[in-house]
């Protein structure tokens, strides 16, 4: 355990970081679920409109570093792929 307020606050704040992107990178999960359901039912109208949510999520987290930018582009990517694939 830290004996240094600062190394005791260095603990706290890493500990309140790791929650809040925890908490995003669940989001982001939970929103892309949503994405490849809408997918499966084959349900265009819906897989566009949590796309969107889903895109727009990702690219917050990639903002704050939450997940690396590639990982949010090909994430992205993959999905748009799908849900045009309905369109077509």
């Amino acid at each position: 355990m830290a004996n240094i307020r600062s190394a005791e606050k260095d603990i706290r704040k890493t500990t309140a970081r790791t929650a809040h992107n925890q908490t995003v990178k669940s989001r982001i999960r939970t929103l892309r679920k949503k994405v490849l359901t809408a997918v499966e039912k084959k349900d265009a109208a819906a897989a566009a409109a949590s796309l969107s949510e889903f895109a727009s999520a990702a690219d917050k987290a990639a903002k704050t570093n939450v997940l690396k930018k590639n990982t949010s582009s090909r994430l992205k990517s993959r999905l748009a792929l799908k849900v045009g694939a309905l369109t077509k």
